[in-house]
């Protein structure tokens, strides 16, 4: 009688990246049906659910193309969220500041009580990332950062506001393993735990400097920087 060879794993099996994509699509998929049930008392479409978000994030009144940008949707579609928003009482047309023939869009207090809420959409994901342990948070929000900057170069999603692409990103400038960066908007060190993917106070950094923080933080993953939660 013949011994069977080895099951092949490496033959047998999809790449892993085809695995971890249909993985995220699973997720895309339970954050869209979480948008359209937690969004239903106000009948928010999951787009005017992000747009509530983001007017709340700016901290100020946003014109039209800035929030295409922002949603990375054509700016027709930006309207029609904009539009909705507005006849619900959720948001405000006023003429800018810096240009009165220019009009920009700031909620009402009922916007902002639905954008605190609106905002807790993603709760669910909160949990389930909750049984990963620190390391493997950490580990998982520097992946996920790599992974959106791959969708910004290929022109798939608007520019994120995240560290890696800010001005005031030095990274690995100290010898610290757990707080190995450096943030020069408030001149302190960090780590990659402290990460941002969305940060008010980012500024793009110049193309050159981008592509060698890039290279800097990408290539060179901490050996102990990953102490903490996201």
């Amino acid at each position: 009688m013949s011994k069977q060879p080895p099951f092949d794993f490496e033959a047998a099996s999809q790449p892993v990246a085809t695995r971890a994509g249909a993985g995220l699509a699973k997720i895309g998929i339970a954050l869209k049906h979480h948008a359209w049930r937690d969004g239903s008392p106000e009948r928010l479409t999951p787009t005017q659910g992000q747009t509530v978000v983001i007017l709340k994030n700016a901290r100020r009144g946003l014109r039209l193309d800035e929030i295409a940008a922002a949603l990375g949707v054509t700016a027709p579609t930006a309207s029609e969220a904009v539009k909705s928003l507005v006849q619900k009482k959720f948001a405000a047309r006023r003429s800018c500041k810096d240009d009165g023939r220019a009009v920009s869009v700031t909620l009402t207090a009922r916007g902002e009580e639905l954008a605190d809420r609106v905002a807790n959409w993603p709760d669910f994901l909160l949990r389930a990332l909750d049984t990963l342990d620190a390391a493997e948070q950490t580990a998982f929000l520097r992946s996920l950062m790599k992974i959106i900057r791959g969708l910004q170069d290929a022109g798939d999603i608007p520019i994120q506001r995240m560290c890696i692409g800010c001005r005031y990103f030095n990274p690995h400038s100290h010898a610290d393993p757990v707080r190995p960066h450096h943030c020069a908007f408030v001149d302190a060190p960090f780590g990659d735990r402290h990460l941002r993917l969305d940060c008010n106070e980012y500024e793009a950094a110049a193309p050159n400097a981008a592509r060698s923080n890039w290279g800097a933080w990408s290539g060179n993953a901490p050996a102990s920087g990953i102490e903490g939660a996201i």
